[in-house]
């Protein structure tokens, strides 16, 4: 077990969206353990990094570095650092793979209701986090969650990532946490993936990174379990979701306020 329900710690999902190198992992990896260590008596981190993004708006856009290399890097920082990790499988195919290295599987947003996926990332033992798609009524989560749960799932947590709020923006429902929360899992808050404007960019989704720490703050006053943050050392070089990750160097300031907030309920 990564994390409990009720638990009196934090849990904080942290890295690059893509495993861009072995060296920007490790810089990465770097920072969450060093934060990890600094709070562990009320913080739970896991290291995430995707080996591919297969939902890119354009097919021109870079994808990340493969299945094989990226789960290299993931054991690596898994060995290195001593973060649990995670990482995004699309394909039923790719969850026994990837259960051989990572302690969890993520299930992107726009999945989240492909059946085969759901019981194929439940079939690992491995803890799942399953995105809510931007499409989803919180309320729908709970055949999201009961697909896991009757799959075998040993681990589940739900992750709030925003809705679709007409063309080209979402918005965040803070009753989607309390709602969610009833399935009787973990629910955290992606702040990076809900200040995201899909297809504003020229090819790529824009973003309002400006609103991260106010939307991680808020869920975790709603009661918000724990945090998704993508995060690099310089995000508008980053080869994906450049508008909307956050600078490393601002990890460790987010990451106080939000055990302040945490401590103060």
């Amino acid at each position: 077990m990564i994390f409990e329900k009720n638990s009196s710690k934090m849990l904080l999902i942290a890295g690059p969206c893509s495993l861009e190198s072995r060296d920007l992992s490790f810089e990465v990896a770097d920072e969450v353990a060093r934060i990890s260590s600094k709070y562990a008596d009320w913080l739970v981190a896991v290291f995430k990094g995707s080996f591919d993004k297969a939902n890119r708006t354009s097919i021109k856009s870079p994808r990340g570095p493969g299945m094989e290399k990226g789960l290299e890097i993931l054991s690596e920082v898994r060995e290195k650092f001593g973060l649990p990790v995670i990482t995004d499988v699309h394909e039923s195919c790719q969850c026994a793979e990837v259960a051989k290295v990572c302690d969890a599987l993520q299930i992107p947003a726009f999945l989240c209701r492909q059946t085969d996926l759901l019981v194929a990332a439940a079939k690992t033992g491995k803890a799942v986090n399953v995105k809510k798609g931007q499409f989803l009524s919180p309320y729908d989560m709970k055949y999201v969650v009961s697909k896991l749960r009757e799959a075998g799932a040993s681990e589940i947590w739900q992750a709030e990532r925003g809705s679709t709020f007409g063309y080209g923006n979402l918005v965040v429902d803070m009753r989607s946490i309390a709602i969610m929360a009833e399935n009787g899992t973990p629910v955290i808050i992606d702040a990076t993936h809900s200040v995201q404007l899909p297809g504003r960019g020229d090819g790529v989704s824009g973003g309002e990174r400006k609103y991260v720490g106010l939307i991680a703050k808020a869920a975790i006053a709603a009661g918000a379990d724990g945090v998704f943050l993508e995060t690099h050392p310089t995000p508008e070089k980053a080869l994906s979701d450049a508008a909307t990750q956050l600078p490393l160097g601002e990890l460790e300031g987010l990451v106080d306020s939000l055990l302040k907030i945490r401590a103060a309920l």
